[in-house]
């Protein structure tokens, strides 16, 4: 569970394990805990605002690191910011939720 990061929240608790290229690679895409967690998304956390400052425009990895001591849960950022592409979010003074942990 190591690539889930050091979270335990509602979505760590069932994973998938596929290969890719011969690697192992653990998922929690299309888990019924992660299908759980998106339709119940606002009340699995509580939440912080936060505003993307210059220098971490672009770098949901960054930021993780400020909020959570590890830049593993950047994914987490993305999934509760509905952002799909972190290059097309996490632009500079956007408003994003931060998830208490």
């Amino acid at each position: 569970m190591e690539s889930l990061g050091e979270n335990t929240g509602p979505y760590a608790i069932e994973v998938n394990t596929i290969k890719h290229r011969g690697v192992p690679v653990t998922t929690i895409v299309n888990s019924p805990y992660y299908d759980n967690l998106l339709s119940n998304l606002e009340s699995a956390y509580t939440y912080d605002v936060g505003y993307v400052p210059a220098g971490y425009e672009h770098r949901p990895d960054l930021i993780s690191n400020v909020f959570y001591g590890t830049p593993k849960n950047w994914w987490l950022l993305m999934l509760v910011n509905s952002i799909t592409d972190p290059n097309e979010g996490f632009y500079l003074n956007q408003k994003i939720l931060i998830p208490k942990l």
